[in-house]
């Protein structure tokens, strides 16, 4: 497939964990720049995390800053987005996205991202 496909949402408590995955599949060798968003339902689209796949340099929303952490695995085809300490406002439709180069005073802004997938829901109850 030509875009990400995310997988691992679904409902959890509030304090609770969760690690979301996002397969690159046949983009793998096209993008070196790769981030989760998220989207809740009324609001705008938010950059969470990022990661550069060739240092592992990553970058971190200030509100999941310490709560979440985004890797990859050795074979470089999967990132994932472990999820800990989930607070109700974390419920949203998160997205795994990816693009080949990217300004990384920008690595947040999901216009510069080319490749997506179509979401997993995530919703954390109180």
């Amino acid at each position: 497939q030509l875009r990400p496909v995310e997988s691992g949402g679904g409902s959890v408590q509030a304090e609770g964990s969760m690690r979301l995955s996002c397969a690159l599949n046949k983009i793998v060798y096209k993008t070196d720049w790769v981030a989760w968003f998220r989207q809740a339902a009324g609001k705008e689209r938010e950059g969470v995390a990022s990661i550069y796949r060739g240092s592992y340099k990553t970058l971190y929303a200030d509100s999941v800053k310490g709560r979440f952490v985004i890797s990859q695995d050795n074979a470089k085809t999967m990132v994932y987005l472990q999820m800990n300490n989930l607070k109700p406002e974390d419920s949203a439709m998160y997205y795994c996205a990816a693009t080949p180069w990217i300004d990384p005073r920008r690595r947040l802004d999901s216009h510069e991202y080319e490749y997506w997938g179509q979401g997993t829901q995530v919703t954390v109850s109180s």
